[in-house]
């Protein structure tokens, strides 16, 4: 084979959800398109680390320190909507059922891991939430993590984790997201009644 479409596949295995065979067909996909389209592509890729960073309140992708939605007066200040990953926040961002602002923690911590709680911006979060209670008197944080196992034993570290904080509300989404569910693939209805009925 070619060196250099062997090592095209092998990038694209190394991101998440793509194996050597789905990076074989995108390389592939890629050799059938309009050469303009592919340095398009190629820049634009070349640009990322430069053009693209993350919201130093949020952690939001953005190109400024900070992102759209945390400079958006309109937005309420007295509750963070605490999600795992920036894909949760477009999803919810997408059915435009929260008018308040975000804090994305980076992952979830392993159930059963020794270091838990390590990579995630929980500190950033305690942080943010003092900032908001001095400011306005009391906040809201909306642990919106997943139904699934990790998501369970994150809600369960940060509340751990957070509740020595004083006028800090902590709640979590209820009924309608099932076990197992991700915020990225919940459907407009479902995150409006896990929404509505959290506590």
């Amino acid at each position: 084979m070619n060196r250099h479409y062997d090592r095209l596949i092998e990038l694209f295995a190394r991101l998440p959800g793509i194996g050597p065979r789905h990076a074989g067909r995108i390389v592939l996909s890629l050799l059938g398109r309009d050469p303009t389209d592919i340095q398009a592509f190629a820049q634009a890729l070349g640009d990322l680390p430069t053009q693209v960073t993350l919201c130093k309140a949020c952690f939001n992708v953005t190109d400024r320190d900070q992102c759209a939605i945390c400079t958006d007066a309109s937005r309420s200040v007295d509750a963070l909507f605490v999600v795992e990953r920036i894909s949760d926040l477009q999803a919810v961002e997408r059915a435009g059922l929260w008018k308040g602002r975000y804090h994305v923690l980076g992952g979830t911590i392993d159930p059963v891991g020794t270091d838990q709680g390590a990579v995630l911006r929980v500190r950033e979060l305690a942080v943010r939430a003092r900032e908001l209670v001095a400011r306005h008197g009391s906040v809201e944080l909306v642990l919106a993590t997943g139904t699934d196992t990790a998501g369970e034993a994150t809600a369960q570290f940060l509340a751990k984790e957070l509740a020595s904080l004083k006028d800090v509300r902590l709640t979590r989404l209820g009924r309608g997201l099932s076990s197992g569910t991700h915020l990225e693939y919940a459907d407009e209805m479902t995150l409006k009644h896990a929404l509505e009925s959290r506590k």
